[in-house]
């Protein structure tokens, strides 16, 4: 895609979207469990998942794949865990303020049991929009962290 480019892909949850070239997220090695899917988007849905923080990653590379997505700081404010420099190769300077990390969730059938993936959050270069996924290498950090009552409880108190 070159500057100032769009593009329309055909989701499975969104259905036709149309994509600016500045809404493209490179995954230079790709994603963990998916190593040649490399572009992506972030969608949101409008009605549901701006209140919870619910994001799409949707791939550009096989538009019926897209995997829910949050910040881990709405389900766990001290999420912060330490991240050689190494594994941030390949996507350009990381500051504070270029910088947004998000974690996949899972949703089950059974809404109670919906969790987040603490331990392979995504790190994203916003400025370069360049990104990688990375494993966090620590047991505070769950690959199935629960957050159905933390939602249920934070809705509660809108």
């Amino acid at each position: 895609m070159r500057e100032g480019e769009t593009m329309i892909i055909n989701t499975k949850a969104f259905g036709e979207v149309e994509i600016t070239d500045d809404k493209v997220i490179t995954f230079p090695g790709g994603i963990i469990g998916f190593p040649d899917m490399k572009q992506f988007t972030l969608l949101h849905d409008d009605e549901y998942g701006v209140s919870a923080g619910i994001r799409w990653l949707q791939s550009l590379d096989e538009p019926g794949f897209a995997m829910t997505v949050m910040d881990p700081l709405a389900v766990k404010e001290d999420y912060n865990p330490e991240i050689d420099d190494e594994l941030l190769t390949g996507i350009g300077e990381i500051t504070p303020d270029n910088l947004l990390v998000l974690v996949t969730v899972r949703i089950p059938a059974d809404l109670t049991q919906m969790s987040v993936n603490l331990q392979g959050p995504l790190i994203i270069n916003v400025d370069e929009r360049k990104a990688c996924q990375i494993i966090v290498d620590s047991s505070d950090y769950p690959v199935r962290f629960p957050i159905y009552d933390i939602l249920q409880s934070r809705k509660a108190g809108d």
